[in-house]
């Protein structure tokens, strides 16, 4: 079935629950910081983004692919899952592995967070998890790429089974989009470089572009330096993506294709009281780009949706508490200034 017959977004990757903690500033080493809220969320590039739809408001329907452990943590995700009308045949609870979940240290005064991960089911969800033959989804997301141990693993003929899933994808009439996780690692091209060919749209941040181009894109202010930018975008499209390049950052986003075409969105620009954390803010950017792509609207229209729904997730800080009717996040930004 050709995309343009088929509705809604099908996302696969890391299942998590995110324990959230709020703190007052993030120590050094052999030093204490004080907790002064905490909170449990759900997180990963699939929920995240299936969730920050549905909040939006999106009437496509939403399927999600992965593995949680059997425990709490995993009968959560698949509860909310049903609350929220994403479905999940296919995500499987597996024994004698908890489900993923992320220790997230958030500093309060400026939202600014770090992350301690225990890898868990997902590590273990491989190419036989995927089954493409059921689904209408217009989309296929996947992520994050680096932190699925299985899909990451490079075999002998130098794929890895996330490529083989994207290929997949592909085949079944999808239009396929990844994420990355900001890895501090030298793996970025050996891992992804498989499965830049069949990725229609690459969403990447700053240290995740850096990582796989050894470009630093932004100058001391922020901003994108164009001419950087561009040399990454045109070394990732070259080395196989077949449409997109969106790479976002703090002050907006910015995308590339393989046509020319470049396109600016400056973010939303909120005073600091506002924000009360930054988790899941690439979740909810991705979301609101998807969400729009998938309505037909153009590309520039897309980033303002994103980095709008990006924008009130900040307003809370799990990674879809926040986020509003889509168009109250469009509505809801117009009160602040662009970055």
């Amino acid at each position: 079935m050709a995309s343009q017959n088929r509705i809604g977004i099908l996302s696969g990757g890391n299942w998590i629950v995110d324990y959230i903690k709020i703190i007052d500033t993030y120590p050094q080493e052999n030093a204490l910081a004080n907790i002064r809220e905490e909170k449990m969320d759900t997180g990963g590039a699939p929920f995240n983004v299936l969730k920050a739809l549905r909040k939006m408001g999106v009437s496509f329907p939403l399927e999600g692919i992965g593995l949680v452990g059997d425990d709490a943590a995993g009968q959560e995700v698949l509860r909310q899952c049903r609350q929220f009308g994403i479905e999940n045949r296919q995500i499987r609870t597996v024994s004698g592995c908890g489900t993923s979940y992320t220790d997230v240290m958030t500093v309060a005064a400026t939202g600014k967070r770090t992350f301690f991960h225990y890898r868990g089911a997902s590590s273990a969800l491989s190419e036989g998890d995927f089954d493409f033959s059921t689904t209408h989804a217009r989309f296929f997301h996947l992520g994050y790429l680096l932190l699925l141990d299985e899909l990451d693993r490079i075999d002998t003929a130098g794929r890895t089974g996330a490529s083989r899933v994207l290929e997949h994808a592909l085949r079944a009439g999808m239009i396929t989009s990844v994420d990355l996780v900001s890895e501090q690692s030298e793996r970025y091209m050996p891992v992804v470089s498989s499965s830049l060919p069949y990725i229609d749209i690459l969403f990447l941040n700053e240290y995740e572009t850096q990582g796989l181009t050894d470009i630093s894109i932004l100058n001391t202010l922020g901003y994108p330096d164009l001419p950087r930018a561009e040399e990454a975008a045109r070394k990732i499209l070259s080395n196989g993506v077949r449409n997109w390049v969106i790479m976002h950052f703090p002050k907006g986003a910015i995308a590339f294709n393989r046509q020319g075409e470049i396109c600016f969105q400056p973010a939303v620009s909120l005073p600091g009281g506002v924000i009360k954390g930054t988790v899941g803010a690439g979740d909810a950017f991705a979301a609101g780009v998807l969400g729009a792509l998938h309505e037909n609207w153009p590309m520039q229209e897309a980033l303002k949706s994103g980095v709008c729904v990006a924008a009130t997730s900040l307003l809370a800080p799990g990674a879809s508490e926040g986020i509003k009717t889509w168009q109250q996040c469009l509505d809801w930004a117009e009160r602040w200034a662009w970055a």
